[in-house]
């Protein structure tokens, strides 16, 4: 290792990027794009966090296209292979080999919108920070209401803690998105995130970590007792009592109250999360506030829930536990379809939140009120498949067969098995059950054998194919399962 922490092969190789860059350079004084492009790239892959080496690759691409905006010629022919590539590489979460794939589809086109957003994702894996901004702004550049990309690059803000621009960016979304409660809480808690961070207190994991609170300042420690000037807590040495001073001087500002609740948040103490967004709820009676304050009283049971299953599998015996497991399940749907009927009256066009209502409906057993948010909901293709589904089970709690036959089919058409696997046999399973209780058997045999194909320990389709083909005569010797061949 060499004394400034950078090892040999390490400087071999930033050496050989730069000689590369020079050469790049060389060739563009001579409009020389092919081969600058070739220099430029060998040097992006010896020094992959080297910002102006990707934005004069980028630079030279679109020169090379005569600045087309499209690339090459006929390019939808070559970039689907490219895409699967991606695509592998990012289910392997394998980060250097996406940032080369994506790359390569850039090499194809550069301005495409999603090998940049490709690009920006592999490399803030990678940490190469600088790179995805400029990877993830170039593809909103191209894609400029695309709101998972607007999120994304806000995320590389954040992580970069350039949290005016994470705002500005998110701000965007709500533009896109008036309706995204998740956005405006997280525009709400980076500026608590700020605030933490002018403080110096992003180091601490917990208020473990921090030492033991001296007291807030002069009135404070002399009622409470300190006995050195040490003990007197100064601005900027604790970010809660930083955040409380901001409400004592301004108690009327619910900012405070919601950077103070998202600080608690943070620190995992939610009781006190919730306290500050009721102070803030009475202070300003915002019924944005009144979501959050709603999420984490949400989030509260849940965790108990999740605490009281803990206690019940570790003691099945326990009649205690287990109703106790019991009745924090159902106050938590309660709760859950009490807060998304709520604001499924608020926002009447959030299809995702009608949805998540109707789920609530439906494990609740209640599938005449799921049905229409449904329906409703079937309209947003993002959901039309999973909602099909879902719909077909409630009418079949409605014993409405024929209703549930067309949904599962219609859901069909719009499921493959490969992308989504529990659905699709979901679909074939209850289409099965349908045409059995129909007498249909060649039907229910045909829906079986799909999802035999796919998993063979599937509920309990395998019993029910063998008694299908016994009665229609398929089950006896000579079968090709029976070939010795």
């Amino acid at each position: 290792m060499s004394t400034d922490g950078i090892s040999p092969e390490e400087t071999r190789k930033r050496k050989f990027a730069a000689d590369c860059f020079k050469k790049a350079t060389e060739a563009m004084a001579k409009q020389n794009w092919e081969y600058a492009v070739e220099m430029f790239g060998v040097a992006i892959k010896m020094a992959p966090d080297n910002l102006m080496y990707r934005q004069s690759l980028r630079g030279v691409q679109r020169k090379k296209y005569k600045d087309n905006k499209s690339g090459k010629s006929m390019a939808f022919l070559s970039v689907n292979s490219v895409r699967s590539k991606v695509k592998k590489a990012r289910g392997a979460k394998n980060w250097t080999e996406m940032d080369l794939a994506a790359e390569e589809g850039l090499a194809i086109n550069p301005w495409d919108a999603h090998f940049n957003a490709d690009l920006g994702e592999a490399c803030r894996e990678r940490g190469c920070l600088e790179v995805a901004t400029f990877a993830y702004e170039t593809a909103i550049e191209n894609a400029p209401e695309n709101k998972d990309m607007l999120i994304a690059l806000a995320r590389v803000y954040e992580l970069r803690r350039d949290y005016n621009n994470a705002v500005k960016t998110l701000e965007k979304v709500i533009k896109l998105d008036p309706l995204n409660g998740e956005v405006r809480t997280k525009i709400t808690g980076l500026g608590a995130d700020q605030v933490i961070d002018r403080g110096g207190y992003e180091g601490a994991q917990n208020t473990r970590d921090v030492p033991t609170a001296p007291k807030l300042g002069y009135g404070d420690s002399v009622k409470d007792g300190a006995k050195n000037p040490q003990d007197v807590l100064a601005p900027g040495e604790s970010a809660e009592n930083d955040l409380l001073r901001a409400i004592k001087k301004e108690p009327a500002n619910v900012a405070g109250y919601l950077k103070l609740a998202d600080y608690y948040k943070r620190e995992g103490q939610f009781e006190k999360a919730a306290g500050a967004f009721k102070q803030g709820l009475d202070v300003s009676g915002d019924p944005n506030v009144r979501e959050q304050m709603e999420d984490i009283e949400i989030e509260m049971v849940r965790r108990n829930l999740l605490f009281a299953k803990e206690a019940a599998s570790q003691n099945p015996d326990d009649a205690v536990a287990k109703q106790n497991r019991i009745d924090l399940a159902k106050e938590l749907l309660e709760q859950e379809i009490e807060v998304f009927s709520r604001r499924s009256e608020r926002y009447p066009s959030d299809l995702k939140l009608k949805n998540e209502l109707a789920q609530r409906f439906m494990q609740a057993n209640k599938p005449a009120l799921a049905i229409p948010l449904l329906q409703a909901a079937s309209k947003d293709v993002r959901l039309e498949a999973q909602v099909l589904v879902n719909l077909g089970m409630c009418f079949l709690k409605q014993k409405q067969n024929p209703l549930a036959t067309r949904q599962f089919k219609k859901a069909l058409e719009k499921l493959s098995a490969n992308e989504h696997p529990q659905p699709f046999k979901d679909c074939h399973y209850w289409l099965g059950r349908l045409a059995e209780e129909a007498k249909d058997l060649t039907t229910a045999e045909t829906h079986y054998l799909e999802i035999l194909g796919l998993d063979y320990s599937y509920k309990d389709v395998s019993a029910r194919l063998e008694k299908i083909q016994g009665e229609l005569g398929q089950s006896g010797s000579g079968g090709l399962g029976d070939s010795e061949e």
